[in-house]
């Protein structure tokens, strides 16, 4: 008796035979991988899903504290803890994304090595993961908010707010593509991912995420204009702006940070979808 086959698994012969549409086929697969990611990084905890809410308390706090209050530097007018708060909430979704993804292949080789399935489905997978943290500390710093107006200090996001869910996306795509970067090369040389947790802590410092760019201009405007190139900068600066009215919208710089994210995306996809043929090999 003929049998009829829909699916067929072959290698890839070329740079560009990339399957996206295999991504939409798999998406209860991609459900199944969140529940199992949400399980297993609360289980055996005390605290639990908690420390969604924990984590950038304590951060923020400590913003404050150290280059607030310490160091005493300006936050534009806004209040100190929202405006590290508001800072965190940004940076803490686009390193989330780039953390996660870049260990796709060495921290999923006994699954890919076992079933066929897009590979692609893993980093997507952590990046929406990671955008359910950033939707609850969105709701935190709406709270937040909500508490400092009540003591005097009304903040009202203006129009401009409509292009947070632009922002949101280019973070995850910039994250993204970056991530799975690492995640190609590292099937190689391991010691890229011994300096992830590193480099990423130090990408930081290079965002204004702790200070407003305002202080990087006071100091020099070329040393302004080299941070705002930091393809981060623009996002985490308009993302504070949309939210709290700190600073000036910069849709230059903004320009150039989303040609650099789909420029890093394209090239990530490609190396992605190159090493995976011979990644077992290596890993």
């Amino acid at each position: 008796m003929d049998k009829e086959w829909n699916v067929v698994i072959k290698p890839k012969t070329g740079w560009f035979d990339l399957k996206l549409k295999e991504l939409w086929q798999y998406r209860d697969l991609i459900f199944m991988f969140l529940k199992r990611n949400f399980n297993s990084a609360y289980k055996q905890t005390i605290l639990g899903p908690l420390w969604f809410l924990i984590t950038p308390l304590l951060s923020s706090s400590m913003h404050t504290l150290v280059f607030g209050t310490i160091a005493n530097i300006s936050t534009d007018g806004v209040p100190q803890f929202l405006f590290y708060l508001c800072s965190n909430t940004a940076w803490a979704y686009f390193s989330a994304c780039l953390t996660s993804t870049s260990s796709t292949f060495t921290g999923n080789a006994g699954l890919f090595g076992k079933v066929y399935f897009p590979r692609l489905v893993t980093p997507v997978t952590s990046v929406i993961y990671s955008l359910l943290s950033f939707v609850i500390h969105l709701i935190l710093l709406a709270v937040a908010m909500a508490i400092f107006a009540m003591r005097g200090t009304v903040i009202i996001p203006g129009v401009s707010v409509i292009l947070l869910p632009v922002l949101v996306l280019q973070m995850a795509l910039l994250g993204l593509g970056v991530g799975i970067i690492i995640s190609s090369v590292t099937t190689k040389y391991r010691d890229l991912s011994i300096l992830v947790g590193f480099g990423v802590h130090l990408w930081m410092y290079i965002t204004p995420v702790v200070y407003p760019i305002s202080q990087a201009a006071s100091i020099s405007g070329t040393i302004s204009k080299l941070v705002m190139l930091n393809p981060v900068a623009p996002i985490v600066n308009n993302f504070r702006y949309i939210i709290l009215g700190c600073g000036e919208f910069s849709y230059g710089y903004w320009g150039i940070s989303w040609i650099v994210t789909v420029v890093v995306l394209f090239i990530g996809i490609l190396i992605f979808n190159r090493v995976e043929k011979t990644f077992m090999d290596t890993v």
